[in-house]
């Protein structure tokens, strides 16, 4: 009978027009039926069960060896080789096809509001900095006794102009295939003058030993030269017309092939992120007494980054762009949660081109210009990072900072921020430029190298969010000269004869069309 009574209601519902409501457990079922909700619940799970085995690891097991740590973060080790793999072809290819497709005019208002876009959030996450870490007051000089301090590699530090002129001498490589794996870093060295054998009273000169910068190189991938290159060279292929357009189509493939090997990782990727981040948790030593020493400077720099990203950020889109940010945050979280388990904004680098094209439609030939050159200059989580450290250690020592000392560590900052390179705890090693421009003891970085494995990974997963706003803030600034230029170019894979606008390519099986633009709900974040 109850049966008969339901269905003569979902009858008559249907006749009312009146839609039946969904079970949760359907629900949930059908969203995770999508393969890319599916992997985003899988990376959001991963990153929550390494903390929560690791923290249970080091509970059981306080004293765990180096060795055994780094067996257990052997997963993720592959998992940051994969992805770092792809990010010089993922450069390349990007930035060469998308700036391939704009005109010189274009590609200088993008460029023009990108740069704004940059300097502006990242002074504004510096006084944000500042300002929280004066007002919470963090430090003390009882920290420094009961942590005591460690020493750093001696010799002279290179200066702030040191590091600009670096930042030059890497902006424009001498060797396009050694940028690949090498860029350039000033030290100073210690050198022996021996005099030559002149008597003086028949006595005779003792040597003498001197510092003197040289440049060397360090084994990290200059990207900022492989982007300068890439500009160049797309920039010029768009201007030789029909001529240029077998190497556009060339790059336009590697970017697609390069798209599907991310989507392949990205299955690997909850299992390398929970090794990650358990062997990252258990190699770290008296982490309970870490915690307690460290733990309001801890808590000023993860509350600045919440600000930064969740306020600052989100208001500044909302103002440009008149959508919902959180709505927008939402398409982004596989990325976001890529650079926690990472700590590298370079290696998220293709999950965020994923996460802004194919999820948020965010047009291609800015993302393809905007996001390499964030990913290597745009620090905003760095930069409130190395703010708020500087003036602890200045607390800590009990070193009063006047408003001229602050304005210098806003500047240095701001600028050491955009020189760090895009790899793990690249701020850490810019922070001495910073301590050294207002005279604070470089040694006492030691005292907060404990916690910097964590902090590292959320300042990296703000970088990563300002480069994402930023391009979407740029797309919706330039929007009037990309729709004049048409709809971007975009690779298609099918089967049967395949040509490229029109011309066959011979022995291939890609299709060069150009897509349908978007409507404006379709597009609406």
């Amino acid at each position: 009978m109850s049966k008969i009574i339901d269905r003569l209601r979902r009858r008559k519902s249907k006749e009312c027009g009146i839609a039946q409501k969904e079970p949760v457990h359907l629900k949930i079922r059908n969203w995770l039926k999508v393969p890319d909700n599916l992997k985003l619940f899988l990376m959001i799970m991963a990153v929550i069960l390494g903390v929560l085995i690791g923290a249970l690891v080091k509970y059981l097991v306080p004293e765990v060896s180096s060795r055994t740590a780094t067996l257990v973060g052997y997963p993720g080790e592959l998992l940051m080789n994969m992805l770092k793999m792809l990010i010089i072809p993922l450069i390349v290819s990007t930035l060469i096809s998308g700036l391939a497709d704009l005109d010189t005019k274009s590609c200088g208002k993008i460029g023009s509001w990108a740069m704004g876009y940059y300097v502006l959030t990242t002074m504004m996450a510096v006084i944000l900095g500042i300002v929280l870490v004066v007002s919470i007051h963090p430090g003390s000089s009882s920290i420094k006794m009961d942590r005591g301090t460690g020493t750093l590699e001696a010799g002279s530090k290179p200066g702030t102009l040191d590091a600009f002129l670096d930042l030059l001498r890497n902006l424009f490589p001498e060797n396009i295939v050694q940028a690949c794996t090498q860029q350039v870093s000033s030290r100073f060295v210690n050198k022996t003058i021996v005099p030559t054998s002149i008597k003086i009273n028949t006595t005779d000169i003792p040597a003498q030993v001197i510092e003197v910068l040289e440049t060397h190189y360090i084994d990290t991938t200059n990207v900022l030269g492989l982007v300068t290159f890439s500009v160049a060279f797309g920039l010029c292929i768009g201007q030789m017309g029909e001529r240029g357009r077998p190497m556009l189509v060339f790059f336009s493939i590697m970017d697609e092939c390069v798209m599907r090997l991310i989507r392949l990782i990205m299955w690997y990727a909850p299992i390398g992120i929970v090794f990650m981040v358990v062997g990252k948790i258990i190699g770290v030593e008296n982490l309970a007494d870490t915690a307690q020493g460290l733990g309001m400077y801890m808590l000023t720099v993860i509350l600045g980054l919440f600000i930064h990203l969740f306020i600052t950020l989100a208001l500044l889109y909302f103002a440009v762009t008149r959508k919902n940010p959180f709505k927008f945050f939402k398409g982004m979280l596989q990325a976001f949660f890529t650079a926690l388990g990472t700590g590298s904004s370079s290696a998220t680098l293709p999950v965020t081109f994923s996460c802004l094209e194919e999820k948020l439609h965010i047009d291609p030939r800015v993302t393809r210009f905007v996001l390499p050159i964030g990913a290597t200059i745009n620090m905003d989580g760095t930069a409130l990072y190395e703010a708020v450290a500087t003036i602890f250690i200045a607390q800590m020592n009990d070193y009063q900072l006047g408003i001229a000392q602050l304005l210098t560590i806003s500047l240095t900052a701001t600028l050491a921020a955009i020189g760090a390179a895009s790899v793990p705890s690249a701020g850490l090693v810019t922070m001495v430029l910073v301590l050294s421009s207002v005279g604070l003891p470089v040694n006492d970085i030691t005292l907060i190298l404990a916690v910097d494995w964590m902090l590292d990974r959320m300042r990296t997963a703000v970088n990563v969010m300002g480069d994402s706003y930023g391009s979407a803030i740029v797309a919706h600034l330039c929007r009037n000269e990309l729709a004049a230029l048409g709809p971007p170019i975009e690779v298609h894979a099918e089967d049967g004869k395949t040509t490229v606008e029109g011309v066959d390519l011979i022995g291939s099986n890609i299709e060069l069309t150009q897509s349908s633009p978007k409507t404006e709900d379709e597009i609406r974040v």
